[in-house]
């Protein structure tokens, strides 16, 4: 008999139920809360049965315009916050609205990984064109 699901397992299904207007994502366990994926890029999570979205420069004043607040938590007695704003709650109301915001967060998470992908490309070219010493 499969153990019953936690309220935060539950959670998680919920959204990723809610989400399925938007395309096939899944939910992985992450650090007591849980990432949220889609075709390898994380671009949502869940902690404390609260729904967050990745922002950037770009993206992150609409959130805060909307008085949506970024993601923090506390560790060794140092805050950080996360580039992840929470999810206006009307998007549990409107499969629409659901889609719209979780496609600005994997469209930063797209963003975010083209960065990563070129500097990657440099990175590699500029170990290509280094000339490295021949034993001998």
């Amino acid at each position: 008999m499969p153990k019953p699901l936690t309220p935060r397992q539950r959670f998680a299904h919920h959204v990723v139920d809610a989400l399925r207007g938007f395309g096939p994502v899944e939910a992985r366990a992450m650090f007591g809360g849980f990432g949220i994926f889609r075709h390898g890029l994380m671009f949502g999570l869940i902690a404390d049965d609260q729904l967050y979205f990745k922002a950037d420069d770009q993206s992150a004043p609409e959130f805060a315009a909307r008085g949506l607040n970024p993601f923090r938590y506390t560790a060794k007695g140092r805050t950080t916050e996360l580039r992840y704003f929470q999810a206006p709650p009307e998007v549990f109301d409107d499969d629409q609205q659901m889609a719209e915001w979780a496609g600005k967060g994997y469209e930063c998470a797209l963003r975010a990984q083209r960065v990563k992908d070129a500097r990657s490309a440099r990175s590699a070219a500029r170990r290509k064109a280094t000339p490295r010493p021949r034993p001998g």
